[in-house]
C-alpha cells in the first residue's frame, strides 16, 4: 500500500514512498510525516489558516488601542468574546468530531471564519467599525474555532501511525509557529501603508486558501463513530473517562494551569511593548516573529525525538521552564533583552502544547479521541479569559509587573505537581 493513501492502519502505510535511498527528504526524522499526502495538505491548510490568525491578532489589537486610547482592558475584553465560547464549545466541537466527519466539519467552520473576517475588514474600510462589533466578532469566531479545532487536531490520528504522530503534531506546530515570523511582522508593516482594514482584506484571502487546502483531504469524509446518545450524554461520558484515567486528567490540568497563567502575555503584548519598549506597529511585529522563531525551533527539535522517554517528566520540567522565561521577559526593558526573552518564550511554550496534544491523542480511545482533544482545547479556550484579571492588575501596576506575577505563579505550580504527581510522571511515558 502506498503511504500517500490516507489509510495509515495497515502496516504497508507506514513505509517511505518510492526508494528510500532517493527520498533526501525523509533523512531527517523531523520530515517523515510528510510523506503521507494528506498530512502535507492538513498543515498547508493549517500554516495558511494560523499565518491569517496571526496577522488577525496583531491587526485587531492595534485596532482595539486605537479604538479605545491606548487600553490594556480593552484588549482582554475582546480577547475573553473569543474565549468564553471556545471555551464551552468546544466540548460540543469534541463530540461532532467523534459523530460527524471531521472534514466537513474543517471546511464549513473554514468558510465562516472567512465571512467574519471579511465582515470585520469591510466595517473598519467604511469607518463606521465600533468597539461592540470586534466583541460580537469575537464570540463568533470563538464559537467556531471551538468546533473545527478538535477535528483539526485529532484527524492527525488518522492519518499517521501512532509512531509518527508525536513528529507530525509537532511539525504541524512548527508550521503554525513559523508563521509568527511572518504574519504578525508583516501585519505590522502593512499598516503603516494600508491602514487595518487592508490588512484584514488580505487575511481574508489568505483564508481561502486554507479553505482550499481542506477540500484536498481524502481523509476524514466518514464519521469515526455513530453514537446515539445526547450531546450532552456524549460530554458526560468524557469527562467521566478523564477522570478515571490519571493520565489524562494529568494531562488536562497541565493544559489548563499553564493556560491561564502561561499565556497573557500573547493578549497583553501589545500594551507591554508600549509600557517598557515604547514600541510602534513595526516593533510589536518584531517581538511576534521572534516569539514565532523560538516557537517553530522548539517544535522543530521535538519533532526530531519521536521516540522520546519520560515524555511526562519532560514536559513537567519544560513548564517550569517556560514559567522561568516569562518571568524574565517580562522584567525586560530593551529590545536587546525583550527579542532573546520572547524567543526563549515561545520556544518553552510551544514544546509545552505539542508534547501534551501528543500525549493526549496517544492516551486516548479512538472513539474518545475528539472529546479528549475537546478538553485540551477548552482548557486553553481558557487562556484568554485570564487576560482580563491580568489585563485588569497591569492597569493598576503595569504591565510588566503582572506578567512577571503570572510567571511565578506557573513556576510555583510546575513544582508543586511534580513532587505530587509520582504515578504521572511513570506513566506518561
Amino acid at each position: 500500500m502506498n503511504p500517500d493513501s490516507s489509510k495509515p492502519d495497515c502496516a504497508d502505510s507506514q513505509k517511505p514512498a518510492g526508494p528510500q535511498n532517493n527520498s533526501y527528504i525523509y533523512m531527517f526524522k523531523a520530515l517523515a510525516p510528510l510523506k503521507y499526502i494528506d498530512c502535507r495538505w492538513l498543515m498547508l491548510a493549517n500554516f495558511t489558516s494560523f499565518m491569517a490568525i496571526g496577522m488577525q491578532q496583531l491587526t485587531r489589537g492595534w485596532l482595539i488601542l486605537r479604538l479605545t486610547n491606548d487600553s490594556p482592558l480593552a484588549l482582554s475584553f475582546v480577547t475573553m468574546s473569543f474565549a468564553l465560547p471556545m471555551t464551552f464549545m468546544s466540548l460540543v466541537g469534541g463530540v461532532l468530531a467523534d459523530r460527524f466527519p471531521k472534514r466537513k466539519l474543517m471546511i464549513i467552520s473554514q468558510i465562516i471564519v472567512t465571512l467574519t473576517v471579511l465582515l470585520l475588514a469591510t466595517l473598519d474600510y467604511l469607518g463606521i467599525i465600533r468597539f461592540w462589533h470586534l466583541i460580537l466578532i469575537g464570540i463568533v469566531n470563538g464559537s467556531v474555532v471551538a468546533v473545527n479545532m478538535p477535528s483539526r487536531q485529532s484527524i492527525f490520528s488518522d492519518i499517521l501511525p501512532e509512531n509518527d504522530l508525536m513528529s507530525a503534531i509537532a511539525l504541524n506546530n512548527s508550521a503554525t509557529n513559523s508563521t509568527r515570523l511572518v504574519g504578525p511582522s508583516l501585519a505590522g508593516f502593512l499598516i503603516v501603508f494600508i491602514g487595518t482594514s487592508g490588512v484584514f482584506f488580505l487575511i481574508s484571502v489568505i483564508h481561502l486558501f486554507s479553505l482550499f487546502f481542506l477540500c484536498m483531504l481524502k481523509t476524514g469524509k466518514n464519521a469515526t463513530g455513530k453514537s446515539k446518545k445526547s450531546v450532552t450524554d456524549d460530554i458526560v461520558e468524557g469527562f467521566r473517562y478523564a477522570k478515571h484515567n490519571p493520565v489524562i486528567l494529568g494531562l488536562v490540568l497541565l493544559s489548563l494551569v499553564p493556560a491561564v497563567f502561561g499565556f497573557p502575555y500573547v493578549s497583553l503584548l501589545p500594551a507591554w511593548a508600549r509600557e517598557a519598549l515604547d514600541a510602534h506597529s513595526p516593533g510589536l511585529g518584531l517581538l511576534e516573529a521572534s516569539m514565532g522563531f523560538g516557537s517553530l525551533l522548539g517544535t522543530l527539535i521535538l519533532a526530531s525525538f519521536n521516540n522520546m522517554k519520560n515524555r511526562g517528566i519532560v514536559l513537567i520540567l519544560n513548564g517550569l521552564a517556560w514559567g522561568v522565561a516569562l518571568l524574565m521577559f517580562a522584567g525586560c526593558g530593551s529590545y536587546y533583552t525583550a527579542l532573546p526573552g520572547i524567543f526563549a518564550v515561545g520556544f518553552m511554550s510551544s514544546i509545552f502544547m505539542a508534547l501534551n496534544n501528543t500525549l493526549m491523542q496517544v492516551k486516548s480511545s479512538d472513539e474518545m479521541r475528539g472529546r479528549m482533544v475537546s478538553l485540551s482545547i477548552m482548557t486553553f479556550g481558557i487562556m484568554p479569559l485570564s487576560a482580563v484579571p491580568f489585563g485588569a492588575v497591569a492597569e493598576k501596576i503595569g504591565t510588566p509587573y503582572s506578567l512577571m506575577i503570572a510567571g511565578a505563579i506557573l513556576c510555583l505550580f510546575m513544582i508543586i505537581f511534580f513532587f505530587l504527581s509520582p504515578g504521572f510522571r511513570k506513566d506518561a511515558q
